[in-house]
């Protein structure tokens, strides 16, 4: 039984623009045959991401023109396949980063979806968030044991699984959050020193009790904060950006200092950074290890539990993880 014909909803830009509500519309369209090598994939859950932002204001997708697809990651259940797909059937549950999660469908190429146990929001967690927390610490950082490692934005949906792989590491780790609830998840997470920047300082905080500097910072933040976490690498440090949420909704910010060999030669630290496609092949066997974590209880997954239900919800899903109100991952549910 073939679906082609069937109506269903999805999200796109239907312009660029930095305002997210008004790049976003809810369009049908009409499933066609998968082609060959081809799965459709009925969407059970899709994530958002601080970067959905930068997708509808076409920051990612620069030679392309509107409309495009919207919605970076996605679960759900194969439905149908095409010829010469050996590796998924019907009826198995797949995790893919393919552009287009926010929608009712996916039509994808196999080769883009990872086989997964279950279609649950946890399991999502584990995708872009967890993946890129495991590649951006054990690659791009080169994480060891016994180090100092802090982690911005700590009780996000990355931040989450940063905390908690450098713990399993056997590192001692700071994660910096904006509120209570947050902070208590994060003792939950085992975060061992938690610093609320609405009332402490960060980089006095650094100073105070971390003087020889911090080994290894997970960044998604920017700003003052990033600079805070510049002036505490310790010798040999490394500051991996995995993002700058507080520059997505404006212009770059321009600022007036030394140049930045200034502060880190004398260190010997360094800046790196970590864009989740330039490392696209290693995704399945990082996903597998973290659904073997999480299966084991050595991983949890924190799933923000504000509701957000099919297409119509996408725009609010979005903003409010760019309120700074959620704690864990945002999902909408399908």
């Amino acid at each position: 039984m073939t679906l082609a014909g069937t109506t269903y909803r999805k999200v796109i830009a239907a312009r660029f623009s930095k305002n997210f509500r008004h790049a976003a519309e809810v369009v049908e369209a009409q499933l066609q045959p998968p082609a060959a090598n081809e799965v459709i994939v009925r969407t059970r859950f899709a994530g958002v991401n601080a970067t959905d932002v930068n997708i509808s204001n076409g920051s990612y997708t620069p030679n392309a023109q509107p409309p495009i697809d919207l919605g970076g990651e996605l679960i759900g259940e194969v439905v149908e396949v095409g010829e010469g797909v050996e590796d998924l059937k019907v009826g198995d549950f797949v995790v893919s980063t393919k552009l287009g999660g926010y929608a009712e469908y996916v039509t994808m190429r196999s080769r883009h979806a990872t086989r997964v146990p279950e279609a649950s929001a946890e399991i999502l967690c584990l995708l872009a968030s967890g993946v890129t927390a495991a590649l951006g610490l054990k690659v791009t950082g080169e994480m060891k044991s016994g180090e100092t490692v802090l982690v911005t934005a700590a009780a996000g949906g990355t931040g989450q699984f940063a905390v908690q792989l450098a713990k399993l590491a056997g590192n001692h780790v700071i994660g910096t959050t904006s509120t209570d609830d947050k902070a208590e998840l994060l003792r939950k997470l085992g975060c061992d020193r938690i610093v609320n920047y609405k009332r402490e300082d960060l980089g006095t905080v650094l100073k105070a009790e971390y003087p020889r500097g911090v080994d290894l910072v997970y960044e998604s933040v920017g700003r003052k904060l990033f600079d805070a976490c510049v002036d505490n690498l310790a010798i040999r440090g490394r500051l991996v950006i995995i993002g700058y949420i507080t520059e997505y909704l404006s212009e770059p910010e321009i600022v007036s200092s030394e140049r930045i060999y200034f502060k880190l030669l004398g260190k010997s630290a360094s800046i790196r950074s970590m864009f989740l496609l330039h490392y696209i092949k290693q995704v399945p066997e990082i996903m597998t290890e973290l659904v073997n974590l999480y299966e084991t209880g050595n991983l949890y997954a924190a799933v923000d539990p504000t509701p957000f239900q099919g297409v119509d919800a996408v725009v609010d899903a979005v903003e409010y993880l760019h309120s700074g109100k959620s704690s864990g991952k945002v999902v909408v549910r399908f």
